[in-house]
């Protein structure tokens, strides 16, 4: 299972965006959002290698940590999992929720149909 705190998902936003960073890296892109010491930084990405969703290379006595799983795996986890521990596996209620709730924005509906058009209808896939 990939689930992350959000703390740990605004760290991997950041190597997912650079490619690769160093810690200070992920540290500065983080500072203006949140006040963390350089340690923690360190701390959070060697938690994550350990659960290997990120590794590192060495450049001399620096590491440069890159993601090992897409944003496209994280979020599709994040949905499975909200969607089967709040919404019951109700796909629509999960739906009719994030308009209720975000509204539509313009554009929004003839993409929402390309994907519904675009779906394999014996397997529910895109």
């Amino acid at each position: 299972m990939l689930s992350v705190t959000d703390l740990q998902l605004d760290v991997l936003r950041v190597l997912w965006r650079r490619g690769e960073a160093l810690v200070a890296d992920v540290h500065a892109d983080l500072a203006d959002e949140r006040e963390l010491a350089p340690t923690t930084v360190a701390t959070l990405l060697t938690r994550l290698e350990k659960r290997e969703l990120v590794s590192h290379r060495s450049e001399g006595r620096r590491h440069l940590y890159k993601a090992l799983v897409s944003e496209a795996e994280v979020r599709r986890e994040i949905l499975d999992t909200v969607t089967d521990d709040v919404f019951e596996g109700d796909v629509s209620a999960l739906v009719c929720q994030l308009l209720d709730v975000r509204g539509i924005a313009p554009g929004d509906v003839e993409k929402v149909r390309a994907l519904i058009d675009a779906m394999d209808p014996d397997q529910g896939e895109l």
